[in-house]
């Protein structure tokens, strides 16, 4: 994305029934308005939720009963309308919160269709993606993943932040480093941002106590603190996910910044999966970075 693109583009929240919504208002609130950048509130009708439309017409019982398939096409009608009368409501309270936390002018969007899709089709407007950690059908497990969530992570190549919690304004954030090209990238974006300036960073490395890792971290810190921020530097050995969730609660990391299942799904389906991992455990909120 050209830098006049990102510009023009929006920081773009995922609404929708459950108790996370409320999160996700505040964190795109407060990412809108440090990237002073147009928010938008999107709830998708998923076809999953949506009223089947099968022909039933030659279903056993049913062939003689007209009026049953009748009523049953007006149960349908009704079930759709009343879910687009839900999905304005929330929106509109959505719209109603943001407005609260100062954002000017945030824009509704309902759209019909899977989520994926829709914000594959949408992801040129997107700066930065906030979708919660639960959705409406997983919303009673606290630490499970939205159903939706891997999918349009792996789909998507924007940044997504990734709530999980009650909202609170970060005061500060870890950067997961491996000197991978996805991290090297997201150093970039720290050091380039609005959304994260004047906030201290925590330059975290899971791996050998090596002089190429030393070395990394170093550049890395040198590079933030051209850009003016205050930088934290540790290298710790370890499994990974442990790790970052140790220093998470050892520092009081608000906030953590980290690329997205960098290795293949066979890889994944064998070991296991440190961001799936990181989701479903995390207490503070995710910025994920593919």
């Amino acid at each position: 994305m050209s830098e006049m693109q990102a510009r023009a583009a929006k920081v773009m929240a995922c609404i929708d029934g459950s108790g996370a919504a409320i999160a996700v208002c505040d964190y795109a609130a407060w990412a809108s308005q440090r990237l002073q950048a147009p928010l938008e509130l999107l709830h998708v009708l998923d076809q999953g939720h949506a009223p089947a439309h099968a022909d039933l017409s030659g279903s056993i019982g049913l062939g003689s009963r007209e009026h049953l398939l009748v009523e049953l096409a007006e149960l349908d009608e009704q079930r759709g309308r009343l879910l687009r009368e839900q999905g304005k409501v929330m929106l509109e309270a959505a719209a109603q919160r943001v407005r609260a936390a100062g954002s000017v002018g945030p824009v509704t969007r309902q759209r019909h269709g899977e989520l994926v899709d829709t914000l594959r089709e949408l992801q040129d407007e997107i700066r930065l993606l906030v979708m919660g950690r639960q959705g409406e059908v997983s919303d009673s497990l606290a630490r499970h993943v939205g159903s939706h969530l891997e999918s349009v992570i792996r789909t998507l190549h924007n940044p997504i932040l990734v709530t999980t919690g009650e909202f609170s304004a970060p005061r500060n954030l870890m950067l997961a480093y491996d000197n991978s090209p996805s991290t090297r990238k997201g150093l970039d974006m720290l050091a380039q941002s609005p959304l994260f300036a004047g906030l201290p960073i925590h330059l975290l490395m899971v791996g050998s106590d090596s002089s190429e890792n030393l070395a990394a971290l170093q550049e890395g810190q040198q590079k933030l603190q051209q850009a003016g921020f205050s930088v934290t530097t540790a290298l710790r050995t370890g499994e990974v996910e442990a790790t970052l969730l140790a220093y998470q609660r050892e520092a009081n990391i608000d906030l953590i910044v980290m690329g997205a299942y960098g290795h293949s799904r066979i890889r994944q389906f064998l070991v296991g999966s440190t961001t799936t991992g990181m989701l479903r455990n995390t207490q503070c909120p995710l910025l994920l970075l593919r």
